[in-house]
């Protein structure tokens, strides 16, 4: 099964020079790359695993939510019982973003990324940053609450910034979802702000894999993002 999942991955919408970053730095440990890319390629020891390819006697099913088959993907992104605390250890992927924004627009903030704990409300001059607020609006809409907004009175702009954390083999898809998902609450935000309104999906796979688009999406967002940076937490996190 090695090398599964690069075969499987489209070159035309993964950033494969990109999602393998973390691995050509050199400062991840053996045994955290060899679990990592065994993740990658559905050969870890899941209860799938065992019963379909080893052929054991054992229930495939997850053994924590009992209710989908336990393969890697669903693991490092689909447990609803992990959901409720692993996941949430993601969320400093979320912090470093919002650190560096911070940063670049002159907020004052901690001398480390790591030790940064965001608050919901920035300003600074005309610029106006959000954390984990939902938009009140006067339509109903599918969606109101977003991960960053960046409000620039100035320029007449608004900047939704959407993260999250996906199985790696569907960065791409999701990444589309997303933004059609939030398209309502766009033309909302236009609407009634007057403000120029632009959805910037932020989305990486679980063991670091990203989509073409990444890249370009960082950069219209203010700071100097490393997409090496934000992957080093998930591979990390994926050995403990």
């Amino acid at each position: 099964m090695h090398g599964q999942l690069p075969r499987n991955l489209d070159e035309k919408l993964v950033d494969i020079e990109q999602s393998y970053r973390w691995l050509k730095s050199g400062d991840i440990k053996g045994e955290t790359e060899s679990t990592i890319v065994a993740t990658q390629d559905q050969a870890v020891s899941t209860n799938y695993f065992k019963n379909k390819s080893l052929k054991e006697e054992i229930e495939s099913k997850c053994r924590l939510c009992k209710q989908h088959e336990e393969i890697s993907d669903h693991l490092t992104s689909g447990c609803s019982i992990l959901a409720k605390n692993v996941y949430l250890m993601r969320h400093i992927v979320y912090t470093h973003l919002h650190y560096s924004i911070c940063k670049a627009l002159g907020i004052e903030t901690t001398d480390k990324w790591y030790t940064h704990m965001p608050k919901p409300v920035y300003e600074e001059g005309d610029v106006t940053v959000l954390w984990n607020q939902a938009v009140h609006t006067d339509r109903e809409v599918t969606t109101s609450r977003q991960d960053i907004i960046i409000k620039d009175k100035k320029d007449k702009a608004c900047t939704l910034i959407y993260v999250a954390i996906r199985a790696d083999r569907n960065v791409v898809q999701k990444e589309a979802e997303k933004k059609l998902k939030y398209g309502s609450l766009c033309i909302e935000v236009q609407r009634m702000w007057n403000l120029k309104c632009s959805i910037i999906p932020a989305i990486i796979g679980a063991t670091g894999i990203v989509a073409r688009s990444l890249r370009k999406n960082l950069e219209t967002v203010p700071g100097k993002h490393s997409i090496d940076s934000l992957q080093k937490p998930l591979c990390l996190e994926h050995h403990t």
